[in-house]
């Protein structure tokens, strides 16, 4: 690929950017009157605001350790390249839409650069993502308990309480069916993969028992299994009381149950691979279910864009400078930056070997 015809998408997505800013932090607070909180900059706390920053770079650090809490010992990395590792990864799913999976592919490839084996990378990102979600839902579900006896009743929360009931019961299915009926499981996606024509059965096989392998692993290992638990919470904790301290710095102290509620709401839906990380979704639910909270509309809408310029867009720079250290040290040139997102994509991993992998098989083209 040519320099311009690699700058093209990257010049796209900073346009769709840049389009999100000016809607979001421009055109959409003066239509919720934000004009009328105006005065609220003139007498918000700069200490708070400092604090807030802390706590999501500590949310952010609590991430790094959870990878390192899934990865075996003599192969972790130390604490500042998976920092950076991390913020690589969030820079990444930033800005490409759907961004989880080529943040996910680029964090699989640097970690294996750094001598991590590819199956135990693969299996401590697959695994914390989907613990981090399970995580998530568990809080937001603790807060809905306590919420809703003292509020009326709201679609937005049958909605959530939905969404969390159908990931806790996946998620549990799925490893009671892979611990305790392995060779069930292993029977059934061989069935399955015989009637299809794109699936090899015996890779298939080899995957579940391979999955099978490491849950059971990481179960037996009680101590590796808190802690990483342990640092999941952490990770949202630390993230909903940067979001509270922000609120606060403007003159507001919400409740912790309602900003919890409206916490999890926003980052359950944010899931949805709509905008590069939740962008839009997030501050389109933070904000109303805040006000619905007791919030009063013109610091929910500034102490919301102040998490979000933390949250979401300080990571892309520092991202984008952590990528260029770990890919090229200190002789780092610029045009570099501009390839993150085209490697992450495309050089982690050929998609034919990924299918076969998986137990795919993709007919081959006749050669001409």
């Amino acid at each position: 690929m040519t320099r311009g015809e690699l700058r093209r998408p990257v010049r796209r997505a900073l346009v769709v950017l840049a389009a999100y800013v000016v809607l979001e932090y421009l055109v959409l607070p003066q239509v919720a009157g934000a004009g009328q909180a105006i005065h609220l900059l003139s007498r918000v706390s700069l200490a708070l605001l400092v604090a807030g920053v802390a706590l999501e770079a500590a949310a952010i650090a609590a991430y790094a350790e959870l990878t390192r809490s899934l990865l075996p010992r003599p192969d972790r990395p130390s604490r500042f390249t998976t920092l950076r590792i991390n913020l690589s990864t969030l820079a990444v799913s930033h800005v490409v839409p759907g961004g989880g999976a080529a943040g996910g592919s680029l964090g699989f490839r640097l970690l294996t650069r750094q001598g991590v084996p590819g199956t135990e990378a693969g299996f401590a990102l697959a695994l914390q993502a989907v613990g981090s979600a399970v995580v998530l839902n568990l809080i937001l579900w603790l807060g809905l308990l306590v919420s809703i006896p003292g509020r009326a009743f709201s679609p937005l929360y049958a909605a959530a309480a939905l969404i969390g009931a159908l990931v806790l019961g996946a998620f549990g299915a799925s490893v009671l069916l892979l611990t305790r009926g392995e060779e069930r499981a292993s029977r059934g996606m061989r069935w399955v993969a015989r009637h299809l024509p794109f699936l090899s059965e015996d890779a298939v096989h080899a995957l579940v028992h391979r999955l099978a392998f490491r849950l059971r692993e990481l179960a037996a290992d009680r101590r590796r299994l808190v802690r990483a638990l342990s640092w999941a919470g952490a990770n949202w904790v630390l993230d909903a009381a940067s979001l509270w301290v922000f609120l606060a710095a403007f003159g507001h102290r919400p409740s912790v149950p309602g900003l919890i509620v409206s916490f999890g709401l926003a980052n359950v839906l944010a899931a949805i691979p709509i905008t590069p990380g939740g962008l839009g979704v997030v501050e389109g639910v933070l904000v109303p279910s805040l006000v619905g909270f007791g919030t009063p509309r013109g610091v929910a809408i500034l102490g919301v864009i102040g998490y979000r310029l933390v949250n979401f867009w300080l990571p892309i720079p520092l991202g984008g400078l952590s990528y260029l250290s770990l890919r090229v040290g200190s002789g780092a040139r610029a045009d570099e930056l501009r390839k993150v997102t085209e490697e992450s994509i495309d050089q982690a991993e050929a998609p034919r070997e990924w299918a076969e992998r998986h137990g795919l098989q993709v007919p081959r083209r006749p050669q001409r």
